[in-house]
């Protein structure tokens, strides 16, 4: 019986961007005004929030959470990918691959939960105004935060294992411009069955629900609109959910792309991705803010160094 020679992998090569030849510098200057804007627009955002008593809610308490979400996508493949773009250095540690995939799929999955929380949050806030405080306790939200984050890392911490448990021979090369599973476990020397399927269904079911969860949230907050007889509380109630819906959108909508596309071209595959991982997390403190009253009047508050009125 003959032995196959498995040489220990201590790094992979990330081929980068496609079709991005000639466009490097273009790219970096890009990537880094929004890598920047991402990590300014959530501090600002979440330093502004603890500092005012008045957002002192659950809303509030869950837009920190994913303020946080946001720093941490932003992190996870454009540093390596702006090296990739301006030092031409496509290689990556094996250490770096798998923190890569970890919080790739734990930010994610995170991310997902949180938004099917925060619409459980304003289902409750519209639709059972006078019982939210009691339902939407601190301890209620204390739960429902640490549990997406919780939960999510265990997910994580299989389908990462699972992928660096398989033995790798041959090339090092990752076809995408961060580690990955479904490309890194192309140059695995063993059969990937059971990783690609469980990656397939874990993800597709997990977002798959949360969207669901989180539209039977608005259908039930759109009912409930619909028949207040006030304008005043049909005014309040749309400024309330009017930034969610939004960067819900935002979210799932790439999902979607990646998801229903059986033939999936290269450019689309990276796309995507990027969009999510770079673009997203830079709009989501900007749709927060000019979409919420209150958010806007905390930053001049935090800005002008005065005290919120009550």
């Amino acid at each position: 019986m003959g032995l196959v020679n498995h040489t220990v992998v201590t790094h992979f090569i990330l081929l980068g961007i496609p079709d991005a030849n000639g466009l490097q510098t273009i790219l970096f200057l890009t990537f880094l005004a929004f890598s920047l804007c991402t990590l300014l627009g959530n501090l600002i955002i979440f330093s502004a929030i603890p500092a005012d008593p008045c957002l002192h809610t659950p809303m509030y308490f869950f837009l920190c959470n994913h303020s946080m979400l946001d720093i941490g996508f932003s992190s996870i493949s454009t540093p390596k990918m702006l090296t990739n773009l301006w030092f031409q250095c496509r290689v990556i540690s094996l250490g770096k691959c798998m923190f890569q995939v970890f919080f790739y799929h734990f930010l994610g999955s995170t991310e997902c939960l949180l938004y099917t929380v925060m619409a459980y949050d304003r289902y409750v806030a519209i639709c059972h105004p006078l019982r939210y405080q009691l339902i939407m306790n601190r301890r209620v939200c204390a739960l429902l935060a640490a549990g997406t984050w919780i939960t999510t890392s265990f997910h994580a911490t299989i389908l990462t294992s699972l992928t660096f448990t398989l033995p790798y021979c041959g090339s090092k090369v990752v076809d995408y411009f961060f580690c990955e599973i479904f490309p890194v476990v192309k140059l695995a020397c063993a059969d990937t069955y059971v990783i690609e399927t469980m990656t397939v269904t874990n993800t597709g079911v997990v977002r798959i629900t949360c969207f669901h969860l989180v539209l039977a949230s608005y259908i039930c907050i759109m009912y409930s609109v619909l028949k207040m007889n006030s304008a005043k509380g049909q005014h309040k109630a749309d400024s309330t959910c009017a930034s969610h819906p939004a960067v819900v959108m935002l979210f799932f909508g790439p999902c979607a792309l990646i998801y229903t596309q059986p033939q999936r071209s290269k450019v689309l595959v990276a796309a995507v991705p990027i969009f999510g991982n770079v673009v997203t997390p830079m709009l989501n403190p900007a749709i927060y803010t000019l979409r919420n009253k209150e958010v806007k009047v905390a930053l001049r508050n935090l800005r002008g160094g005065q005290t919120p009125e009550h």
